[in-house]
């Protein structure tokens, strides 16, 4: 009986197996469904360096005209305004990771494909390192110095205008007490009234013709919002918004714990700690949650990657024993700073324990 099989490095295997294990690993990460080529993506793709050779994106913001312009007949030569502009480099460099087998022995006594088992310990290993790079990205966590674990670019620290903290303490070890530097609603409304009067503006994300904000804050910051049994509080809202049939099909939405004054809200344990002021260490009882609005953050490729499309290399060691397996991607992903502000998040901090209280 005839039957079709592909080997080692098989340029049909390579492609599907590339392929295969781009599309699972995005599909396990927390950010996809942030992630877009629009815009009004909160993670926008750009796709430059895949079309050329190149280490970086150079990602350009015109700021908004603001000249007082002419009337009627009066002279407009001479009172032209210059565009304004500012650029944020993206950098991308090639992250690999391998898995090899101990042998044909060791393989015989297990019931499992080395090459299928490969592919999902790489899959989730390639995950995992995406969730880490994007919340060390957006929260500005300056701790991680390692760029394996930022996207492979530096964190850049949160701007002075664009980081909020509870009880208007100015640094984040300053926050020390349940009491008065947990999350409340109102540090929400705090964050909107700066997204919207800040300069430039924190862009909504446009959903269903609607603005919408997204905060992602840290698992102990949501029950801090659920145990409030304050008037006004998250008792009360009970998420109306999102059960009064407001929820969209976008996947935004997906996971949600709901919304408030317009803004998705979203947990995760990844969410990173606080930065101590002057040591720069992590400050263990601090979460910094972070708003994001449109273009947050920007995520590029080399060429022949995508996010549905690594590298897979298959090889034979020790007179063809032993299988190795290799998979790889040139990325890179950064939160967006033009003029040295932050053009897309604004960061968070508070008190934020497991004890509650």
């Amino acid at each position: 009986m005839a039957t079709t099989s592909y080997g080692v490095n098989d340029p049909e295997s390579v492609k599907l197996w590339s392929r295969k294990l781009a599309r699972e690993a995005l599909k396990a990460t927390y950010f996809q469904k942030f992630m877009g080529k629009s815009s009004d993506s909160l993670v926008q793709i750009r796709t430059d360096t895949q079309k050329g050779p190149g280490d970086r994106v150079r990602a350009i913001l015109r700021m908004q005209l603001n000249g007082d312009g002419v009337q009627g007949d009066a002279t407009l030569e001479g009172n032209e305004e210059d565009l304004t502009t500012y650029t944020d480099d993206i950098m991308i460099n090639q992250l690999r990771h391998a898995v090899r087998s101990g042998g044909k022995m060791s393989e015989q006594r297990i019931p499992f494909s080395v090459r299928s088992e490969a592919m999902d310990g790489l899959k989730d290993w390639f995950a995992d390192r995406m969730d880490t790079a994007f919340f060390n990205q957006l929260c500005g966590y300056t701790v991680q110095t390692d760029t394996k674990f930022t996207g492979n670019n530096a964190v850049v620290a949160p701007s002075s205008t664009r980081h909020v903290r509870a009880d208007n303490n100015t640094t984040d070890q300053a926050l020390t007490t349940y009491a008065d530097d947990k999350l409340t609603l109102d540090l929400i409304d705090k964050l909107v009234e700066n997204a919207e009067e800040a300069s430039p503006v924190l862009r909504p994300i446009m959903i269903g013709g609607e603005k919408h904000y997204v905060l992602f804050m840290h698992t102990y910051q949501a029950t801090d919002l659920r145990l409030n049994s304050s008037t006004g509080q998250w008792q009360d809202i009970q998420k109306a918004a999102m059960t009064g049939g407001k929820v969209s099909k976008n996947p935004i939405f997906t996971g949600a714990l709901g919304m408030y004054n317009n803004v998705i809200l979203h947990k995760s344990t990844r969410v990173t700690k606080g930065v101590h002021s002057t040591s720069g260490a992590a400050v263990d009882d601090v979460r910094r949650a972070v708003l994001c609005g449109a273009q947050a953050m920007g995520a590029a490729y080399g060429q022949n990657h995508s996010q549905n499309q690594y590298s897979w290399k298959e090889e034979l060691f020790d007179y063809d024993n032993q299988l190795g397996v290799a998979a790889g991607c040139i990325s890179g992903m950064k939160k967006h700073v033009y003029n040295s502000v932050d053009f897309g998040t604004i960061v968070l901090s508070t008190y934020a324990t497991s004890t509650h209280a």
